[in-house]
């Protein structure tokens, strides 16, 4: 009999040399919740501060540095790399009948490109450290610590893991179907890891070369965005968001991929809408590219351009409402089952909905103008990426957890783990909607007295949030120690990982899979 992939040699040095997609999807997975681990602790030492008004344990100097180390953390080594390295790595292959990615040594490759790239962004640590924000905005960027060309360094090799991931995921989707797999029967995280894949290509070498200019700068002295040099910082901020915007949807789309799956298996029901879901990733991907603009309405950019930037960027939900009201026209008259991915699914689409409209306020030109730069952006873009992707992210994980290890987990813990994480998300971040709303700005390491109430609850969320994904943490330890033995479909899905054993053999497939059908057949 074959062994499964991870007794499938021995040893560290089969794990760091191996090319097996799921070994390499695994590796992903340690080094992204370890550096989520990282990143959450500065999360609640920036909370711990704003507890209440003045300085509480540290100065505005650390505060600075926590805050750019937290965003840094969890944008370029968490939320953008998780899903789409972490299950695509392990889920796609599989998902469409292959025994691995076209490149393997290219996927092995990346994960170590990612992990120097960390390296040299964490090294930042030891030239001073970096109290930029995570945007890196010039010219204060260029004329602080020499600890900035670190970071930007890191984020730029970790953008080429980035980049060959996605051309991966875009060689393996097209070249290495199982026999009858055509693009209308792929499953929906396989569309939303493809359309992932074409943002990851086509936008990271721009915020590479951003991040190069930026590097020569403040290194050689040429003039690319001080304006005392003859450059334009301005021109930064087109250059960054013209990347940053599209990654905000290498981050939700593939978790959007998640929710299609977690909706149709525990609704006992066939996807409603596939070609419209699918449809609707390319949409999104297509319309992130000429949006970046909404980032800067109060840059002095000319009425024509914020008018055309802000009606585009209301179109962005023309494509989100279709999967919304597709989800909930499958999840109708479906034998819905609440085990903890679905409760996950559930959250996400409640929270995202959140994120979707409270970013047509901010698509606004006239209520952009207030609340630019204020908390409620802060609560936005949370309730987008962490409300967003990391629900969908632990979702994904609980789904496809017995798969990976062949282990069941504590169901009971996990909705435990769930209920804490929802509600701790929600106490933590929807007063910052207020609190922007009342004109409280955002990265500032004191506030006046009114808003003490509202800082309070924000941080005792925190503190909910920590504890939730502590006992997430408890769950898979326990299940990988003790977990019961898992069969091969625990939850009664029909995608093709489910008709492999659990783990899956080495190579996957003993025999390879010819498809007669779509995805999600229940009948």
């Amino acid at each position: 009999m074959a062994h499964d992939y991870l007794h499938h040699g021995t040893g560290l040095k089969s794990w760091l040399t191996t090319l097996d997609h799921k070994k390499i999807g695994i590796m992903y997975f340690i080094a992204v919740f370890t550096f989520f681990l990282l990143g959450g602790i500065f999360a609640l030492l920036i909370r711990l501060e704003l507890m209440n008004p003045g300085q509480q344990f540290y100065g505005q100097d650390t505060y600075n540095r926590f805050m750019t180390l937290h965003g840094a953390i969890m944008v370029f080594m968490v939320v953008i790399p998780g899903i789409p390295a972490f299950l695509g790595n392990f889920i796609l292959p599989i998902h469409i009948g292959a025994k691995d990615v076209a490149f393997p040594r290219l996927n092995l490759m990346s994960w170590y490109i990612f992990m120097i790239g960390a390296i040299v962004a964490f090294s930042a640590l030891f030239f001073g450290g970096v109290d930029t924000g995570w945007t890196f905005y010039t010219p204060y960027s260029i004329t602080t610590s020499w600890g900035v060309i670190n970071m930007v360094l890191g984020a730029f090799i970790m953008g080429f893991s980035s980049i060959l991931t996605g051309l991966n995921f875009i060689v393996t989707t097209h070249k290495l179907r199982a026999p009858g797999m055509t693009m209308r029967r792929i499953p929906l995280f396989v569309w939303a890891l493809y359309a992932t894949a074409i943002i990851q290509v086509l936008a990271t070498p721009v915020l590479a070369i951003t991040l190069l200019l930026l590097v020569a700068e403040k290194t050689l002295g040429i003039g690319f965005f001080d304006a005392s040099l003859g450059g334009d910082p301005v021109l930064f901020q087109h250059f960054f968001w013209f990347y940053s915007h599209p990654a905000v949807y290498i981050m939700v789309l593939p978790a959007m991929g998640i929710i299609s799956e977690l909706i149709t298996a525990f609704s006992r029901k066939t996807i409603f809408g596939y070609n419209a879901i699918a449809y609707s990733s390319l949409g999104i991907a297509a319309v992130s590219f000429l949006v970046w603009g909404h980032h800067m309405f109060v840059t002095g950019q000319s009425e024509i351009a914020g008018l055309l930037f802000s009606i585009i960027t209301m179109l962005v939900g023309v494509p989100t409402a279709i999967k919304l009201f597709n989800w909930v026209a499958t999840m109708y008259k479906g034998s819905i089952k609440l085990d903890s991915p679905m409760l996950f699914a559930i959250g996400f689409m409640f929270i995202f909905t959140i994120g979707g409209v409270t970013g047509m306020f901010l698509a606004t030109l006239a209520t952009d103008v207030h609340l630019h730069d204020t908390y409620f952006v802060v609560a936005h873009f949370h309730y987008v990426m962490v409300g967003g992707t990391l629900m969908a992210l632990m979702g994904g994980l609980y789904y496809w957890f017995p798969k990976m290890f062949g282990k069941m987990f504590n169901e009971t813990q996990a909705r435990i783990s769930w209920f804490f994480i929802f509600v701790g998300f929600n106490v933590t971040f929807f007063p910052q909607f207020i609190l922007g709303n009342l004109g409280m700005p955002r990265r500032y390491h004191d506030y006046v007295p009114e808003y003490t109430m509202l800082n309070r609850i924000s941080t005792m969320g925190s503190w909910l949030l920590g504890i939730g994904f502590l006992i997430s943490l408890y769950v898979v330890i326990q299940a990988l120690r003790k977990g019961e033995k898992a069969p091969m479909n625990p939850w009664g899905a029909k995608t093709l990982e489910w008709t492999i054993p659990s783990p899956p053999p080495h190579e996957n497939f003993t025999t390879t899979p010819v498809i007669t059908a779509g995805p999600y057949e229940y009948r």
